[in-house]
């Protein structure tokens, strides 16, 4: 077992490693929607919009590893790529973002391995999102192993930006032009405001429909 909890024993091929990474995605996806359901029950309110999820091409990984220095090994491909299992949450309002990675994380068989919050700490190019390494175990027929994914949490807006930056990278091969650079970097510095208006809006609907709830006995004629 390596130092962030993953067992090779047995993780000897590709196929392997697709049956680990497919049950984890599966694992994390099942969480994720029994505290959508639940808070719907609770709270009559769906912090999850939709969910996306995938497993990382065995050419990307290569590639991964060859930036890095690594040979293309079944090891090297499990120890230093973190995101061969990749799940991306989809929310409303920022507020989800947290009260999601704050459920996630507080659950007892999932270990949080790393947290990088582009929300508060956004990129130069004003990317945003919500980043996790997790692990979960997954139980096989004769044993259990330990298995990363990936979690990524944004909005809708934060997504559509994202969508399009990966987009025009792709286009352009990482050397964009200065000035999509800096008409990329307005409408990030537009999809915050629009964030947060929409937040605000959602918390006067949530006083006035808490107003309403409080107020509705005495106005029973």
């Amino acid at each position: 077992m390596d130092e962030q909890g993953f067992d090779y024993n047995g993780v000897d091929s590709w196929t392997t490693i697709i049956l680990l990474y497919n049950s984890a995605l599966k694992e994390v996806g099942t969480k994720l929607a029994i505290l959508n359901d639940e808070f719907q029950h609770v709270h009559q309110y769906n912090p999850i919009e939709h969910i996306k999820s995938r497993i990382k091409t065995p050419e990307s990984i290569v590639k991964k590893l060859k930036r890095r220095g690594y040979e293309s090994t079944t090891e090297n491909m499990v120890k230093y790529v973190n995101d061969i299992a990749g799940i991306r949450v989809i929310c409303s309002f920022t507020s989800d973002i947290f009260r999601i990675a704050d459920m996630l994380a507080r659950q007892s068989d999932i270990r949080v391995h790393s947290i990088k919050d582009y929300i508060r700490n956004p990129k130069e190019s004003g990317y945003k999102s919500y980043h996790m390494i997790v692990s979960v175990p997954i139980f096989l027929s004769d044993r259990s192993v330990d298995t990363r994914v990936e979690i990524q949490i944004r909005t809708v807006a934060m997504d559509f930006w994202a969508s399009l930056e990966h987009k025009i990278n792709y286009k352009y091969e990482g050397e964009v032009p200065e000035h999509i650079k800096r008409e990329l970097s307005e409408c990030a510095e537009m999809v915050s405001d629009l964030d947060a208006k929409m937040m605000s809006l959602n918390e006067e609907i949530k006083e006035a429909d808490e107003e309403e709830r409080v107020l509705s006995p005495f106005l029973v004629p």
